[in-house]
């Protein structure tokens, strides 16, 4: 097969949150990028691409204070191997693997060998799993400290990493609310297993946890923040813990992810817990957790919704990321690179 002379990736040529008109599709030389493979990498050749609500957020330079344009953009991506660096031993040209790594939004990455997880086939649904979805399952973990018998919350409960939270709280033996924001959804989360599903545009989010839930909530895995994050907050039982994974109604407004402020006091009087999860402070355990689900996965007890809008082409990611934010989207978003003459190898 033939070796491309360019590939090309997206980068961030501005700080801002509006993704579409700080980012570029930009053209790059492959002999470099081969030059440059570290002798603990492997080159992947990407296939699809996740698409998460923070993406906006690395753009707007909040992950990485200080960085400066032009910079790589993307988390994660699944693809086949096409190179191993001189020291690679656990990694062979030809397999498919799943990663988690900034830059990804290009047709060809860098990955240290170490990080890369082998798949059997390239399949969006392990991307699903990757970043989303093992956020899930640690924060559930660590953070929720979930056993059983538990009232678990999810808001934004049809989204990438909702659809995981509400399926293992469920598998753990527990009773499992969660929001969304339409009928489909509504639908959606029922089929997964979910107890009780909120239509916050139709029910009054409040006024449905105080009357139907009045011992408050054991577990709260809240992604949303503003008023949804204060009500939750106020519905927290004795001993609850609420784990913040984002603010995603504050991502593309402007300046972008704004935080929430919590008194001390009203956590005080009910042993209650409210902590944020960040997934790099949990690598170290992503391996044994992504085995778990896809065993799961596999017995078919982990349902992965992925949503095909047919998005193809690092042209279309700006499309992505933006109906992602619609707030119309159902499960996991990916965008697939095409089969071209350009980036075949």
């Amino acid at each position: 097969m033939s070796t491309p002379q360019t590939y090309r990736k997206l980068q961030a040529i501005a700080i801002g949150s509006d993704f579409r008109n700080v980012t570029k599709v930009t053209e790059h030389s492959f002999d470099e990028l081969i030059k440059s493979l570290g002798p603990k990498n492997i080159l992947v050749k990407n296939i699809h691409l996740g698409i998460n609500a923070s993406d906006v957020n690395y753009t707007n330079a909040k992950y990485t204070p200080g960085i400066v344009p032009p910079f790589d953009v993307g988390f994660e991506g699944i693809g086949s191997v096409v190179a191993v660096g001189s020291e690679v031993t656990n990694q062979k040209v030809g397999n498919f693997v799943v990663y988690t790594l900034f830059g990804s939004f290009s047709e060809y990455v860098q990955v240290p060998a170490e990080t890369a997880i082998p798949v059997p086939a390239p399949n969006p649904e392990f991307v699903a799993l990757q970043t989303a979805g093992i956020t899930s399952s640690l924060a559930l973990t660590f953070s929720g400290r979930m056993t059983t018998n538990e009232t678990v919350l999810v808001t934004a409960a049809a989204g990438g990493a909702g659809q995981i939270a509400v399926q293992l709280a469920k598998l753990a033996g527990n009773h499992v609310i969660g929001t969304c924001s339409s009928d489909e959804k509504v639908a959606m989360l029922k089929g997964m297993g979910c107890d009780r599903v909120i239509n916050y545009k139709k029910e009054d989010f409040a006024q449905v946890l105080k009357k139907e839930y009045p011992r408050g909530m054991d577990i709260v895995i809240e992604c949303v923040g503003g008023e949804f994050f204060q009500t939750c907050l106020n519905n927290l039982a004795v001993c609850g813990r609420l784990v913040v994974l984002g603010s995603v109604s504050s991502y593309t407004g402007e300046g972008g992810l704004a935080g929430d402020n919590v008194n001390t006091l009203q956590l005080l009087a009910g042993s209650k817990t409210v902590c944020g999860f960040y997934l790099p402070a949990y690598f170290p355990h992503v391996p044994a957790h992504m085995m778990n689900m896809y065993k799961l996965m596999a017995e078919g007890t982990l349902k992965v919704h992925v949503e095909d809008k047919g998005y193809v082409g690092l042209e279309q990611i700006a499309d992505a990321v933006e109906y992602l934010h619609s707030g119309k989207s159902m499960g996991k978003i990916v965008v697939t690179l095409p089969e071209d003459n350009k980036s075949k190898i």
